[in-house]
């Protein structure tokens, strides 16, 4: 019989020899290359992510637990632990409640008339017409304007005395005398509603200017054979289709709108007698004034209000059909 060789294959189902390494197939060389790349990005992520736990998660925590403890600047030997007495502190505050309507109205009065204006801005300017990217770039200007600069700007727009907008009131014959509008508890409040409406709509009018630059054309035809009129278009064609934008751009702007003091601080500063303080200018009120432990548990009440917030009004908004399939 013919010799055999020494060293021969093993047969299937049988176990290769004790100490033998397994060969390496296709699979195993997909699971090195992945283990290596996952290495790799952690190797370019991680700066990034310190970065962010000491500059951003670490003054979290830390600011955190100031609202369970006695934290004020005006006797930092005693921070003990108090549990809850911030909060309920904020509660048992007179001005709680005149600042959670100023809020209210801040944001309503602000995000509805942005929303309206912002889209029939965007609906304007997708029109192709002479001198478009002008009326674009004015529009959107400002946008990159600092809200606290936006804030001194209408602070001399509305004041009392050599404000243009008194004047412009009165050489229309709308008012007879100046009016205080800054000063005065019933005018303050429209005053800064008017200034962030002003300078919220760029940003809708950029969010849903893009959307609207993804519908197709051949819906827009479609829907012109068919016979629909511009609010049956509207309804039924470009908001269907830019819905998911909408509802986003609206939450992420009341989100930062209730985030905003600063056009607040540039024109009011909260006042005439909390007028105008709203949740975030009052937390930054009482920083201001050394009560840290009362301003973190405010803090803590904004971000948990907004969470609750934000899941509640994206399950509200979510679309039905997605939900059925």
């Amino acid at each position: 019989m013919p010799a055999t060789s020494a060293t021969t294959e093993p047969a299937a189902g049988q176990r290769s020899p004790a100490g033998a390494a397994p060969p390496q197939g296709g699979a195993g060389r997909k699971r090195e290359f992945t283990t290596r790349r996952g290495l790799v990005i952690a190797a370019y992520t991680a700066p990034a992510a310190i970065f962010v736990a000491i500059f951003t998660y670490y003054p979290v925590i830390a600011g955190s637990q100031m609202a369970f403890r006695n934290w004020k600047l005006s006797d930092l030997t005693d921070t003990s632990w108090v549990g809850l007495q911030n909060f309920r502190d904020v509660f048992a505050d007179p001005v709680w409640g005149k600042v959670l309507a100023n809020t209210a109205v801040w944001v309503v009065g602000s995000i509805v008339p942005q929303l309206v204006i912002g889209f029939a801005l965007a609906l304007w300017l997708r029109r192709k017409f002479r001198f478009r990217g002008l009326y674009q770039a004015l529009i959107f200007f400002p946008w990159a304007v600092s809200g606290f600069l936006i804030g001194i700007l209408f602070r001399w727009l509305f004041n009392a005395e050599f404000g243009p907008v008194n004047d412009l009131l009165q050489k229309a014959g709308l008012i007879e005398q100046p009016i205080a509008w800054l000063a005065a508890s019933d005018t303050a409040m429209v005053a800064v509603v008017t200034a962030n409406i002003w300078y919220g709509v760029t940003f809708f009018a950029i969010m849903i200017l893009a959307a609207l630059q993804s519908i197709p054309d051949e819906l827009y035809e479609a829907a012109a054979i068919d016979g629909a009129g511009r609010t049956r278009t509207l309804f039924q064609i470009i908001i269907p289709y830019i819905r998911t934008t909408l509802v986003l751009t609206v939450l992420l702007r009341i989100i930062w709108t209730f985030n905003f003091p600063d056009l607040i601080f540039g024109m009011t500063g909260g006042g005439p007698n909390n007028e105008t303080h709203i949740v975030t200018t009052w937390m930054i009120q009482t920083t201001q004034q050394g009560d840290y432990g009362r301003a973190s548990a405010l803090g803590l009440l904004i971000v948990a209000g907004l969470l609750l917030f934000a899941i509640f009004f994206l399950l509200a908004t979510r679309d039905r059909r997605e939900v059925r399939s």
